[in-house]
């Protein structure tokens, strides 16, 4: 029997083989079988009330140098199954895929015609072997507001850096949903002293970026938190190359449109995503809007792939207060079509919680301790006017927003001001920023400088500096939110800790101690 728990055993594989039917029948002589082909394990993402993305990838040998995972050089069927039971007793859905080269044998099953607000819990088989099981989730009925929503998020996963064991403590949570806000690869090449070995040097074309994404998904780590719950994505600057932005690589680098379509390319094939995200040419829509009954709405921002370029350096970093470009009233980080689109998703949402899944640092931060002051430019810091665009459309609309936030390698915690220049301008917004999965290593609960940071950052009110994630649950009463701390992630399975507990009230965009 598989259960629940039996997730956690790492690369769980049903014992019946006939319960997915026979076999297509092949020519023996000229198609070789596929030997163990479910070494990147099963996903699931973009809930709907009634439907869901399954996704998985076959690979037979994950560090293939030519990023295609040792798999042949022709289409393999993947057959796939969806049940309401762990033992797939009762499905409700099935069908066949073809996995192709082209696309690195990827599949994505767009499943429709489901239950509202239901489990379920899936698998697949290709050339009689079958996969792991996955669990997964539909959301509630538009204007359900009965069910709550326990979302998770993180971001940045350097494999170099440590162990993914954030990874299996947030799977242990068993959430409903969950958001991985940007980096989930790195691009960089070999570090001097890894704690751990990747495969393959700087991701510069497609057989990189798929070959770093394969070491990602074979991680057992990585497998269980995509097994347990569906996935929501967004990139940030490493799954395409350091501090892009547009069409603008961090160093000079004139193909750097090939290497970005690459990228998105291999984005698309390992993420569980739809088909409305399939990459077109050197683009990929990556912003949408997750519902989750009458509780909550994700929008999901890409603050990379439409910004305008950094304020007065012309490359990320830190600028004083006398960088005047960054007040230029046309500047954007999210682009003129994306802005649209979120003001008209916050204009006319009816959920209790809007929030906003998103790369960097919304609300403003002084980064220069004592005197003076410093901003980066590479946040919402350098797009003042496209912030205050954003922060008068959540006040004017009278949204309970709360900004969920990558990037940092660290846990933040503060409120945003409709207007972070006027000392009077009241709060509009929580920010929730979560560490990284690996990024930084270890780190620290606090830094030397960390309440100097938080004294001149007065709308700052919490700071950790360790590994893991976020959870929360939403309600339409209440947010809940625990930042969860590893001590360690250079050494596996190291314990979880809530370093910190907020709650959230509607109509109070403040950080309440829990």
């Amino acid at each position: 029997m598989i259960t629940r728990r039996s997730l956690f055993a790492g690369g769980v594989s049903m014992g019946v083989a006939a319960a997915l039917g026979a076999t297509p029948a092949r020519a023996a002589a000229r198609r070789a079988p596929i030997s163990d082909p479910f070494q990147l394990g099963v996903a699931s993402g973009e809930p709907t009330s009634d439907g869901v993305v399954l996704w998985t990838r076959l690979a037979m040998d994950p560090v293939a140098a030519d990023g295609l995972g040792g798999m042949p050089g022709r289409q393999v069927p993947v057959q796939w199954q969806l049940a309401k039971d762990e033992n797939f007793r009762h499905v409700v859905r099935h069908g066949t895929e073809q996995a192709a080269p082209e696309a690195a044998h990827s599949v994505h099953v767009e499943v429709e015609g489901l239950d509202p607000g239901a489990e379920y819990f899936y698998r697949f088989k290709a050339d009689g072997e079958l996969s792991p099981v996955g669990r997964t989730l539909t959301s509630p009925a538009p204007g359900t507001r009965g069910r709550a929503l326990n979302l998770s998020f993180t971001s940045c996963a350097d494999y170099q850096a440590g162990w993914f064991t954030p990874y299996r403590r947030m799977a242990e949570d068993q959430p409903d949903l969950i958001a991985f806000l940007g980096d989930y690869i790195y691009e960089y090449g070999d570090y001097k002293y890894p704690v751990r070995d990747q495969a393959g040097g700087e991701c510069f074309d497609l057989a990189g970026y798929r070959l770093r994404h394969a070491q990602h998904k074979a991680d057992p780590e990585s497998q269980l938190a995509h097994a347990i719950a569906p996935w929501v994505v967004v990139w940030d600057d490493h799954d395409i190359e350091n501090a892009w932005a547009g069409d603008v690589p961090e160093q000079p680098d004139p193909p750097f449109l090939k290497r970005r379509a690459d990228a998105f390319q291999a984005y698309y094939e390992n993420m569980p995503l739809r088909r409305a995200q399939r990459p077109r040419g050197t683009s990929l829509k990556l912003y949408r809007s997750i519902r989750w009954g009458a509780v909550a709405n994700l929008h999901l921002l890409d603050t990379r792939q439409y910004r305008d370029l950094y304020a007065c350096t012309g490359a990320s970093g830190t600028v004083g207060p006398d960088c005047m470009e960054r007040f230029e009233p046309n500047r954007t980080i999210l682009g003129q079509e994306q802005e649209a689109w979120l003001d008209g998703e916050l204009k006319h949402s009816r959920a209790t919680w809007d929030l906003l899944g998103q790369q960097v640092f919304l609300m403003e931060m002084d980064w220069t301790n004592g005197a003076g002051k410093g901003y980066s430019n590479e946040g919402w810091d350098g797009y003042v006017a496209s912030r205050n665009r954003l922060t008068a459309a959540i006040d004017d609309y009278q949204r309970n927003a709360v900004v969920l936030t990558g990037d940092v390698h660290s846990h933040w915690a503060g409120e945003v001001k409709r207007d972070h220049q006027d000392p009077e301008s009241r709060s509009v917004a929580v920010e929730l920023v979560t560490t990284s999965v690996t990024s930084a290593g270890n780190g620290l609960d606090e830094y030397p400088n960390t309440q100097i940071l938080l004294d001149e950052n007065p709308h700052v009110k919490f700071f950790n500096g360790r590994r893991g994630y976020v959870r929360t649950r939403l309600t339409q009463d209440e947010m809940k939110v625990d930042f969860r701390s590893l001590s360690r992630i250079t050494e596996p399975y190291a314990p979880a800790y809530t370093s910190g507990s907020f709650v959230i009230e509607p109509g109070h965009p403040a950080l309440n101690p829990a």
